[in-house]
């Protein structure tokens, strides 16, 4: 211990950080400088100063970093079409790169020995801020305090703050239950009633989003407009990526859009249940597919349907700063070069429908696709040699008796 002299945390703020603040200070006996990253949680970040300065921390970050993580990070990842298991549109699992180059970056700048972070040692999170904190910077110390302290309930954490003095906010009204997680792409609850996957969640519980039943009973349209696998524009309005995301949501979750209750299997080997409110992200996933739909070659379509697995997987277990990473999002930042266009969908009562799609780089030959006369676009009778083509090594395979019917 005696070779950390600074510490760089990132710090929220909250209880848990605020303790940590005073435990690295005295189990280290070293100066702590803190971070505290606006990606869009919807909640002041300035007041973390005024905390921070409270216990004696003289080098304090406070940074709007909204813009860099959606297009940087958040675009990037839906260019690919990424979700996890199935649903997860990896609202949390994408923050945490930005955060943990941050830190690098701070621990750099100030001359740190060291990093900290307030992740637990059951979750992903410790998992994914260190990954990218080695990847950036391999001879990086972390001190991940939720791994050496004993302070392991919200009790002893409580005793520890009147303790040392530490002061905490108390918020009027019902504390929330669950443990939440909130940047531009998603709100997270885990916790409570959903630490039993049979119980449904309470819709009290939901911040971003109407339910199905509650949104109105008139369709809303939105014309989205893409360059290169972004969209750019709202209903021809131009907006940067934070925005774009920020009208996204707010627009999506009056429609009732973006609600997930799933169970996850994490990286460190349990299963979570947690559930999620993307109401942005929602409507990007649908109208992004519905643009490469008509922009896109068949087998690069499809080369891309098959990699996104395992590029989703790389971005849920932490490895965003991998070569893997980087080598697949060059392939997928190589297939947007023509995915240009519009898209309409229509929000209503939960659902995302696409209503159209525009593009002047469209592969859709309405000529050749026609039922009615295509004037000689397609020549119909090539389907037979091309059908007996395919069909030739079954046709031997049924010649060698091996008669599917009879296994």
């Amino acid at each position: 211990m005696s070779d950390i002299n600074k510490v760089v945390l990132a710090y929220s703020g909250g209880l848990d950080t605020s303790v940590i603040v005073k435990w690295l200070q005295e189990t280290y006996n070293c100066e702590v400088v803190t971070f505290t990253a606006d990606i869009g949680q919807g909640e002041e970040v300035e007041p973390a100063r005024a905390k921070a300065q409270a216990l004696g921390v003289k080098e304090i970050y406070i940074e709007d970093l909204r813009e860099e993580f959606v297009r940087d990070y958040v675009f990037p990842m839906f260019r690919a079409n990424t979700i996890y298991e199935g649903e997860y549109l990896l609202g949390t699992s994408i923050a945490r790169p930005l955060i943990a180059k941050r830190l690098v970056e701070i621990a750099n700048d100030t001359n740190a020995d060291a990093i900290s972070h307030g992740a637990t040692g059951k979750g992903n999170d410790q998992v994914r801020f260190e990954l990218g904190a080695y990847a950036l910077k391999p001879g990086v110390k972390v001190i991940a305090p939720w791994r050496e302290w004993d302070l392991n309930s919200r009790d002893k954490l409580m005793a520890y703050c009147e303790q040392h003095n530490i002061a905490v906010d108390f918020k009027k009204g019902k504390k929330s239950p669950y443990s939440m997680d909130a940047n531009l792409l998603h709100i997270s609850y885990e916790g409570g009633v959903l630490e039993d996957p049979w119980t449904e969640a309470e819709e009290d519980m939901w911040r971003w989003s109407v339910s199905a039943e509650s949104a109105p009973d008139k369709a809303t349209y939105l014309d989205l407009t893409y360059v290169k696998g972004d969209i750019v524009a709202i209903n021809d309005e131009a907006m940067s990526p934070a925005t774009v995301l920020e009208t996204l949501n707010r627009i999506g979750g009056a429609n009732g859009v973006g609600r997930l209750d799933i169970v996850e299997n994490r990286f460190v080997g349990m299963k979570s249940r947690g559930c999620y409110e993307t109401p942005g992200g929602t409507i990007m996933l649908r109208a992004h597919r519905a643009i490469e739909s008509i922009t896109l070659d068949r087998e690069v379509a499809h080369l891309k349907d098959e990699l996104m697995p395992r590029y989703a997987k790389i971005i849920y277990n932490g490895f965003w700063w991998s070569e893997e990473r980087k080598m697949l999002q060059t392939m997928i930042d190589y297939s947007q070069r023509n995915v240009n266009g519009k898209v309409r969908v229509k929000l209503y009562k939960g659902n995302v429908e696409v209503v159209g799609r525009s593009s002047d780089d469209s592969l859709f030959d309405e000529s050749i696709a026609t039922f009615e006369d295509d004037a000689g676009a397609y020549d119909q009778q090539d389907a037979a040699g091309f059908i007996k083509l395919n069909a030739l090594r079954m046709r031997i395979a049924a010649g060698k008796g091996r008669n599917l019917l009879e296994d």
